[in-house]
């Protein structure tokens, strides 16, 4: 019968004489186990505690016995519980009786109550006793049916039984019941629910699964959102932060559809999201995809983050519209510098703010230890080399271990990468044996560097090899700042945990001697860089001021490489709010650079195609690229930012202008949101406003979520559902068949606005090296100034005529892309 429903039913036989302690054990194992939907308890009455009853979780106790759901039913739930199948038999065969005075005999316990229940909603005039009251033979001789719980005691006689009366046994014994229709008697009419029960249990298994899968749906979320009390003035964003209770973070993920086995709890108020959930809402549909990009940043700022997340509680707490926001992970470096952190700002912020802005769960500490000990086994490999002969070095990577000599499946992989078709190690000859032990790294050609998170300036130009161990290997080296690390941009790209694995044995660390590309798959590290990346690749969820959803995952910066956060959190969150919700994330920097790098290489990456774009800007970010003067962070604004000044505004919407254009290069249509500061007079906003609308914006909409939360993104919110309906004809700006060369030639000239390119020498010959070793198809990531359309950062509003410097051209072979050297970029 189960196969024929579809069901798959497990028998678990425990020992005889376990104890309770034992049974509640496994009941908790098989709570905790995805797989098992329902649990059905056959224990001996001894064992039938209220310990064990209640051990089996709620939404899996098929037998209804549990405290919760004899509950639900005694309130009158009985649509949201299961009623014990004994009780369900009972009143299917009292439905072929009619309704009469109903006595219940030593039906004690869950089953009694739920029956007592059961009868009184039917109508039912309903009595009951123990089998050794005084009061049990009138009772008998009242009652027109009588139910029996348990056996009966000999010393009861028949004649106590009124004839005509029905009797139905709850006996759960088979064995009992076969026993006891023989001893019908002239006086009554015998029935037992034995069998009757056993098909009420299958019934409420298929119930059950059928609402398991009915859980597994997307739908409208039923989310608590946490209320805000805007103050005036607005006050610090670490107070705003610190007055608000966020909500426990199991309490969130169970709100959004996640599964008890699908996070990984780190606190109160952080957790990651496990990517199991992927296969399990593998046919759902997605949601729509939003991005959020910027105008060409000023030291004034432009609000991204906080505009992302004001959309989001406008379209979660105030339009009851699922919604995620995906934003990447802070950087300690700008966190402890002049810019601050990355959780937004004022009534629209990730909270609690100092977790989000500092270590977060540890992503960030893992790429920096995973980097470091690539940069360690680099360094260790050329020593060993130059200090070793090819029969020490085999002896080394390859040696005896109890008297047996064999091959790694790493060290398999590169034989067959050399060309050397043998799984023997005795077998190699000399020539062999040198081909396969040494690497020949060229130390002048060497790219990958050491990282940490922190702005050591100190650390940026290094020696290193000073030590006398080190038996003169020194060279010049650096430390980068951990996000540039190519490991944060393969977790940002990555699609799966076994991808992940192989861009990182992909990553191209230096050329040999011949000038062949050598990886990290050559180092042999491969699986120990996995290792240390195992739970970075897992989204982090937290919550906004209002309660809603945040993803945060990974953290390249955009002028240096792709600066987008996670493809997996973005399919994640897009299957979670379901084909009608949005998620929205966040580009960095001005569209130019991170919108262009959105579409052109993380939506490759990941095969997903965005709904609409928001355009963030601000009034006097606009009168600065109009010809305002220059800003110096912590000094006092001048009068052309605090008053109003028109002209400036009309001047400066050219940049505006212009990022709406390199949008519409992709076919997506974008909304403009206006961050209105105090100092905004409304002639200014209204100018904007009229102004985006006139160079092609669906719609412009000021916003006052920074002072108001979501209620202030209310309208953002509503254009940008708008936006999402209109017809999308996205389309990437190159084929990646093209030249590389001429990608970066397409890029400067239709997005910067440049008049040509010019590479030079240096960057000409990576290009010719990077095209013979056949990664040219890969798409461009280009390295520069975030501070301007052109490579020169005092060239505000929209340059033109101007010649874009490549100064060289690096791989990042695991990331999947060529990224040129715009001029000077630290």
């Amino acid at each position: 019968f189960f196969w024929q429903v579809g069901l798959r039913v497990i028998h678990i036989s425990l020992p005889e004489g376990s104890s309770k302690d034992e049974i509640v054990n496994e009941i908790l194992r098989l709570n905790d186990d995805p797989n098992v939907q329902g649990l059905a308890l056959d224990l001996p009455e001894s064992l039938c505690s209220s310990k064990v009853l209640n051990a089996v979780k709620p939404e899996k106790d098929v037998d209804g016995l549990s405290d919760v759901n004899l509950g639900r039913l005694v309130r009158g739930g009985a649509s949201d519980c299961l009623v014990p199948p004994a009780a369900c038999a009972v009143m299917e065969l009292l439905e072929d009786l009619g309704v009469k005075t109903v006595l219940l005999v030593g039906a004690d316990g869950a089953v009694g109550a739920a029956l007592q229940c059961l009868l009184q909603r039917a109508g039912a005039a309903t009595l009951s006793c123990r089998w050794k009251s005084p009061q049990l033979q009138s009772k008998l001789h009242q009652a027109d049916v009588v139910i029996v719980g348990g056996t009966k005691p000999d010393d009861v006689p028949l004649s106590w039984i009124k004839p005509g009366t029905t009797i139905i046994s709850c006996s759960r014994d088979l064995q009992s019941e076969k026993h006891n229709s023989g001893q019908q008697n002239s006086h009554a009419a015998e029935n037992t629910v034995g069998s009757l029960a056993i098909a009420m249990r299958m019934q409420n298994m298929v119930k059950n699964t059928e609402r398991w899968i009915q859980s597994q749906q997307c739908r409208k979320w039923d989310l608590r959102c946490l209320k805000l009390q805007p103050r005036s003035p607005v006050p610090s964003d670490i107070e705003i932060s610190r007055a608000q209770s966020p909500k426990a973070v199991d309490v969130l993920a169970k709100e959004i559809g996640l599964l008890t086995d699908e996070i990984e709890i780190y606190g109160q108020t952080k957790a990651k999201v496990r990517l199991s959930l992927l296969e399990r809402l593998k046919d759902q549909p997605d949601g729509k995809y939003v991005l959020v990009a910027g105008i060409t940043p000023t030291p004034l700022g432009e609000g991204k983050s906080t505009v992302t997340i004001g959309l989001v509680q406008a379209l979660t707490a105030h339009l009851h519209i699922n919604s995620f926001a995906c934003l990447r992970q802070p950087s300690q470096g700008p966190t402890f510098g002049v810019k601050g952190g990355a959780a937004g700002g004022g009534y629209a912020q990730v909270i609690p703010m100092e977790e989000f802005n500092l270590h977060l769960t540890g992503d960030i500490h893992a790429i920096t230890a995973a980097n470091n000990l690539l940069a360690a086994a680099i360094d260790a490999r050329i020593l060993h080399e130059n200090t070793q002969s090819d029969k020490a070095l085999y002896n080394r990577l390859v040696p005896v271990v109890n008297g047996v000599r064999g091959f790694s499946a790493i060290q398999l992989a590169r034989l067959r990468r050399l060309g050397i078709n043998k799984t023997d190690p005795e077998t190699l000859t000399e020539e062999e044996i040198s081909k396969f032990a040494r690497l020949d790294i060229d130390p002048s050609t060497i790219t990958w560097q050491r990282v940490v998170d922190t702005n050591d300036r100190f650390l940026r130009k290094i020696t290193v090899g000073q030590a006398t161990t080190e038996k003169g290997f020194v060279r010049q080296a650096q430390f980068d700042i951990a996000v540039a690390s190519e490991i944060m941009a393969i977790l940002a790209l990555t699609a799966s945990l076994q991808d992940m694995k192989e861009r990182l044995g992909k990553m191209v660390v230096a050329n040999d001697k011949k000038g062949e590309p050598v990886t990290a798959e050559d180092l042999g590290v491969t699986g120990a860089l996995a290792v240390l990346m195992k739970d970075a690749i897992k989204p982090t969820l937290m919550q906004t001021l209002e309660g809603t959803p945040v993803f945060v995952h990974a953290g390249p910066f955009a002028n240096i490489a792709h600066g987008n956060s996670s493809v997996l959190a973005d399919k994640i969150a897009l299957k979670l709010v379901g084909e009608k919700g949005f998620v929205v994330t966040e580009a960095g920097f001005g569209a130019d650079i991170g919108m262009e790098k959105f579409f052109n290489i993380k939506c490759r990456a990941s095969g997903l195609v965005p709904s609409v774009v928001v355009l963030v800007a601000t009034v006097r970010a606009l009168k600065m690229h109009g010809g305002g003067p220059n800003v110096t962070a912590g000094a006092p604004l001048k009068k052309e930012y605090t008053e109003e000044n028109l002209q400036l505004v009309a001047d400066g919407c050219c940049n505006l202008k212009k990022q709406i254009q390199i949008t519409q290069l992709f076919g997506v249509p974008v909304v403009v949101a206006l961050n209105v500061f105090k100092t905004d007079s409304p002639a200014e906003v209204d100018l904007v406003c009229k102004i985006a609308k006139q160079s092609g914006a669906f719609d412009a909409v000021p916003c006052n979520h920074w002072s108001a939360g979501g209620r202030g993104a209310v309208k953002l919110a509503q254009a940008v559902e708008k936006a999402a309906n209109q017809k999308n004809s996205f389309r990437y700006l190159y084929s990646l068949e093209l030249p590389i060369v001429e990608k970066i030639r397409i890029i400067a000239q239709k997005v910067y606005g440049a008049q040509d390119v010019e590479l030079s020498p240096a960057a000409q010959s990576q290009v010719d090296r990077y095209t013979r070793q056949g990664f040219g198809n890969l798409p461009v990531c280009m390295a520069k100034t975030h501070l301007s359309l052109s490579h020169q950062p005092e060239r505000k509003g929209v340059p033109t005529g101007f010649i874009l410097p490549i100064s060289d051209v690096r791989a990042s072979i695991g990331a999947g892309f060529i990224y040129p050297l715009v001029g000077t970029v630290s």
